[in-house]
């Protein structure tokens, strides 16, 4: 994937039951409103869980993030969709030959914000 200052990517995911119960294997984070439903049957994502969504920018073009930034402005369930925009706000070759990125990112459910920060590094 080719990169510029202003691209927008645009994705989203829906996230299951299997989803929370794989990473709460993996990361610990075993709080009660991770592994017990709601009375609406839903149960909470893991917000780290919700934050690998810009993180799948990363991944597809070999960024070695410095600094990630986030912040959770709402709870987001099993069941919810989550469109996450990703916005390359610096792309630029250093003096050393790696290229150094800076974007941001805002994820929505249905019907609301529910994350953003930012994230930089360099592309290896």
């Amino acid at each position: 994937m080719s990169l510029n200052v202003g691209d927008i990517i645009t994705f989203e995911r829906t996230f299951t039951k299997e989803d929370v119960e794989l990473f709460t294997k993996v990361s610990w984070d075993e709080g009660n409103h991770h592994i017990t439903p709601d009375e609406q049957g839903r149960l909470v994502i893991q917000g780290l869980l919700t934050a690998c969504l810009p993180t799948k920018v990363g991944g597809e073009n070999n960024v070695l993030a410095r600094t990630m930034n986030f912040e959770f402005i709402k709870p987001v369930f099993t069941g919810d969709t989550i469109i996450c925009e990703v916005t390359i706000e610096k792309f630029e070759k250093k003096d050393n030959g790696r290229i150094s990125i800076l974007a941001t990112f805002l994820c929505t459910n249905q019907n609301e914000q529910v994350l953003r920060g930012s994230f930089a590094g360099v592309i290896l």
